[in-house]
């Protein structure tokens, strides 16, 4: 079994303008999570993002959660194939 994954978070609910990214970025770190975030038009946000399968899923479940002045409504998740391609995380 592979200890890496990647994956392409899509959070909508009220994701924008409430720090999200910013918490999400202080998370990645601490997991040692990299890729970036970017807000799409729509309101949510998308992440990509690589780490070991473990952490991602920890991610993957603070996202659900969401930072303390956001309600999240729903995250949408595709798993893609792991290519080791970030250094850090990025807020675009």
């Amino acid at each position: 079994m592979d200890s890496k994954k990647r994956v392409k978070l899509t959070v909508s609910g009220d994701v924008q303008g409430v720090s999200f990214r910013y918490f999400a970025k202080d998370i990645a770190k601490k997991m040692g999570i990299t890729g970036w975030a970017e807000n799409q038009p729509d309101g949510s946000v998308i992440f990509v993002i690589e780490g070991d399968t473990d952490r991602v899923d920890e991610f993957t479940e603070w996202c659900r959660q969401g930072s303390p002045m956001s309600t999240v409504e729903n995250v949408e998740v595709e798993d893609q194939k792991y290519k080791g391609e970030f250094k850090d995380f990025q807020i675009k």
